[in-house]
């Protein structure tokens, strides 16, 4: 089944990029995600990771970019020089392309590969003017005193 969004396209000013998030989320296949397996947990208030098996893989066959607030990972592995006969494999080294939807001030801070693991860390920098603030209830005797110490 297919969502038309169109509709909200027409009566929304700012949110395209929400109505295109869920647009794209709306075409994947369970086939199309299911490689290479990958978690992604917080690791603090604003800390995320991403960790993705990669086993056979080394650091140069995999490309991390970030472009227009989407991670990209993709894995390409290398012909190896020698032949091997296998009689059984059950490691995939097939390339991939895994892509991620980045939230509004979501950037990607370091990325290592240990044992065969992918791990991304992200944290979420908020503009201090996004960030909650308390603002302080005047009554009037405080207006009035304000009034008082300018004169």
């Amino acid at each position: 089944m297919r969502l038309d969004f169109a509709p909200l396209y027409r009566s929304t000013i700012g949110f395209d990029r929400l109505v295109q998030l869920l647009d794209s989320v709306s075409g994947f296949s369970d086939e199309a995600v299911s490689y290479p397996p990958y978690n992604i947990e917080r690791t603090g208030e604003n800390e995320y990771r991403i960790t993705m098996a990669v086993a056979g893989f080394r650091s140069d066959e995999i490309n991390v970019e970030v472009k227009d607030a989407a991670l990209t990972i993709r894995g390409e592995k290398k012909p190896e020089e020698k032949q091997r006969e296998y009689l059984h494999r059950g490691i995939a080294q097939r390339s991939f392309e895994r892509r991620f939807q980045l939230a509004d001030y979501v950037e990607v801070t370091g990325a290592s590969l240990t044992d065969g693991l992918l791990h991304i860390e992200l944290v979420r920098n908020l503009p201090e003017q996004m960030r909650p603030r308390v603002i302080p209830i005047g009554t009037p005797e405080r207006a009035i005193e304000a009034d008082v110490s300018k004169a």
